[in-house]
């Protein structure tokens, strides 16, 4: 499923695209482990982020986002298309070449706890990409270090101690410092606030939209909570078993979404509104397999408004609805 794109990507503002990326994972069976089938998990998307800008990936658990996200990274090599990071191919580049790339390209993960080193007191788990991938003097590293664990609001006294003395929430804290210690531009958040208690889900938003603003961050920001989506982020691409359903700024998907799925996904939001929650739209069955997805539109084995052949037989694109608003539906409108 291709987006039209209107430039080259080597010509745009986008600091991060995405050209028909694959990522396939092989399934070997047999004695030989012969490969027999591929779990197709990301499946020709195409997308760009804008320096500065929030981009939101939703949609149900199992549709590929955080896969998508770590592909983008280059943490997992893609099985096909083109990966752009400004303005430069970094689909097939060296080791020695991502290596440098990481300082501008960092990932904060859903679980703060499993994702940081206990080994290590957080003074070293700052200061590691420091050491790792700047050739920055022991001076420069600790001014860098007390710069940021005010910014996260952690106190000199954690410097000392061990990730597991600390809340969700301060956990966190040291992990989002830890990706902002090189100062990159680019910041993958894989459903950084899903762990936390919502009370502290909103003071990390608080926080990452504050250094955003400070740094001039790019986001992309994974989640499967609408509600954090709509609180943090610019535009919003909703992606099903695999492929795009819907691009659209925020604003506009939240109050006129096109795509059946996205408008399922919406209902389910909670409202303080009880009288609203008649209109709730109840999806019929699971999530079909992304070994052996449904020919044509991948949504039509669930999808209410089915309308015959087409949605079996033909893989609807993203087409242009306005205002950088896409969908990929036949009859979205």
């Amino acid at each position: 499923m291709s987006l039209q794109r209107t430039q080259d990507a080597e010509s745009t503002d986008a600091l991060l695209a995405a050209e028909e990326v694959q990522k396939y994972f092989p399934i070997r069976s047999g004695i030989l482990k012969r490969h027999t089938a591929d779990v197709k998990a990301v499946d020709g998307v195409s997308f760009e982020i804008r320096r500065g800008e929030t981009l939101g990936l939703v949609g149900e658990s199992g549709c590929g986002k955080s896969t998508l996200g770590k592909t983008m990274m280059r943490l997992l090599d893609p099985t096909g298309g083109r990966i752009y990071f400004d303005g430069e191919d970094i689909t097939d580049v060296s080791r020695k070449r991502l290596r440098q790339l990481r300082r501008d390209m960092q990932i904060i993960f859903q679980d703060p706890g499993s994702s940081l080193n206990p080994r290590m007191n957080v003074a070293d788990l700052i200061t590691e990409p420091m050491r790792s991938l700047t050739d920055w003097d022991k001076t420069k590293r600790q001014n860098r270090l007390y710069e940021l664990i005010e910014e996260v609001d952690l106190q000199e006294n954690h410097l000392t101690r061990a990730p597991h003395e600390f809340s969700g929430g301060q956990q966190q804290r040291i992990a989002i410092a830890r990706a902002l210690s090189v100062n990159p531009s680019l910041i993958v958040a894989d459903e950084p606030t899903s762990a936390l208690d919502v009370s502290v889900q909103a003071k990390i938003l608080n926080l990452m939209e504050d250094l955003q603003e400070k740094y001039n961050l790019t986001y992309l920001f994974i989640s499967h909570d609408l509600s954090v989506i709509k609180h943090i982020c610019d535009r919003v691409a909703v992606m099903y078993l695999g492929e795009l359903a819907e691009v659209a700024p925020a604003d506009r998907l939240f109050e006129t979404p096109k795509h059946p799925y996205t408008r399922a996904l919406l209902s389910g939001v909670p409202r303080a509104n009880a009288e609203r929650m008649d209109d709730r739209i109840i999806l019929d069955g699971s999530v079909p397999s992304p070994e052996d997805p449904p020919s044509g539109c991948r949504f039509h084995t669930r999808c209410q408004e089915y309308i015959g052949d087409v949605c079996e037989t033909s893989d609807p694109e993203l087409d242009a609805v306005g205002d950088g608003h896409v969908c990929a539906c036949h009859h979205y409108d």
